[in-house]
């Protein structure tokens, strides 16, 4: 069982104690990680059974109720009208620890129409976000471009207005939930100002003329993804979301919601890996005693918990904070950035704990070595949470009084 003396933390309210609760005994009727889902009953390559196991997963969640925390305003399927930070966190971090695929398919269904809950028009939100708190519909979130990942000023992507329509011609690539999204909000150069001052968001339909799904991508932990094409395709202005050359802050302030949730489903992972680790140390006899008995067995858990627990503090104040209607640009960057690091590391000490055993294709720990990999990268690398944390350390010190009120 894993130590969930954090939900007593003053970051955190009953309320939040009583949602792991509610979650932990649902997810433990529902979710069937041993199963493997799709990675390890299908070749690499074959999209059907990902899919297929994705789709399943978003209609449980939303039979469940629990989409309803990805989306806000209850007027539209939330399940409250702003969004709890803190709730997002505990779900994805529980989510996480049961089966690596749900919380995927929670994480895209939040991230996807993030913007639409944040900067929707009232026709919009009610169009779109009762569908995906429901289940009914999956949403996708299509930022990032073979030229422009992490630099999102070097997007290429372009949407020209042309009369009542905007036109989309370009790609987008490591779409999440591409090829079983029903609509992704798009992010294209509108041109109103040179680099980020000129990008604005779009609602897309998937089947909506000119958009194609170029090519399906494989990778480490098989989740839905895709590169996206768009030639000529055309879509109402209505589809715009917020303010024309606006598109950029659009992102970065539903990044902003969500990047936080990541390092609570690296946590989650973490938590797992701790978990099955001293369940193996526990059990294994080695040379006449148990493989706990060794001090290299000891050093190796208590450097696990210890580094779980940091990273946890780190994700629950920017919770926290972010609930508390304030700025979280450089707390939300530490969380994530020691969050996916550490559980990186507490994964790999796991492994190596379980010997040949770990590396065995479809065991638990194994199948958390190919989950985490991809934490420390999505939703903005480690390199780039450093950078961001280093430009407001400097950013304060440049500021009057060093930054301080």
């Amino acid at each position: 069982m894993s130590d969930k003396s954090y939900l007593d933390w003053p970051f955190l309210e009953p309320h939040h104690a009583a949602l792991e609760a509610a979650l932990e005994t649902w997810a433990a009727g529902h979710l069937d990680d041993a199963a493997g889902h799709a990675d390890d009953n299908h070749a690499p390559g074959d999209h059907a059974g990902v899919d297929a196991a994705c789709r399943r997963l978003v209609r449980l969640l939303g039979e469940g109720g629990w989409l309803r925390h990805a989306v806000a305003g209850t007027a539209h399927g939330g399940h409250v009208d702003t969004i709890d930070t803190r709730a997002l966190c505990i779900i994805r971090e529980t989510l996480a620890r049961h089966d690596g695929l749900a919380d995927f398919a929670f994480a895209m269904q939040g991230l996807g129409a993030g913007a639409i809950s944040l900067h929707g028009n009232e026709d919009q939100r009610r169009r779109y976000l009762p569908r995906v708190a429901a289940g009914a519909a999956i949403a996708a979130f299509a930022l990032s471009e073979p030229q422009a990942g992490s630099d999102v000023a070097a997007m290429q992507c372009a949407a020209s207005r042309d009369g009542d329509d905007y036109v989309l011609d370009g790609e987008k690539t490591w779409i999440s939930n591409g090829g079983i999204a029903d609509f992704y909000v798009v992010f294209a150069r509108t041109g109103e100002q040179p680099g980020a001052r000129g990008i604005s968001a779009f609602i897309v339909d998937a089947d909506a003329p000119g958009l194609e799904i170029a090519e399906r991508i494989a990778v480490i932990a098989p989740h839905p993804l895709a590169r996206l094409r768009f030639r000529q395709c055309r879509i109402p202005a209505a589809q715009r979301i917020g303010v024309a050359g606006q598109g950029f802050k659009v992102a970065m302030s539903t990044l902003d919601v969500f990047r936080t949730s990541v390092a609570a489903a690296a946590l989650g992972f973490a938590r797992r890996a701790l978990d099955a680790a001293l369940a193996h140390a526990t059990q294994r006899s080695m040379f006449g005693q148990m493989l706990s008995d060794f001090q290299l067995t000891q050093a190796k858990l208590a450097d696990m918990a210890t580094g779980i627990d940091a990273a946890a503090l780190l994700t629950y104040r920017a919770a926290w904070q972010r609930d508390a209607g304030r700025t979280v640009t450089r707390e939300a960057a530490m969380a994530k950035l020691t969050a996916t690091e550490t559980a990186q590391q507490v994964i790999d000490a796991a492994l190596q704990l379980f010997g040949g055993m770990g590396v065995v294709s479809g065991q638990p720990v194994e199948r958390l070595y190919r989950e985490i990999r991809a934490l420390r990268i999505y939703e903005g690398a480690s390199e780039v949470q450093q950078l961001i944390i280093a430009r407001e350390l400097l950013r304060a010190a440049a500021a009057p009084n060093g930054g301080q009120s």
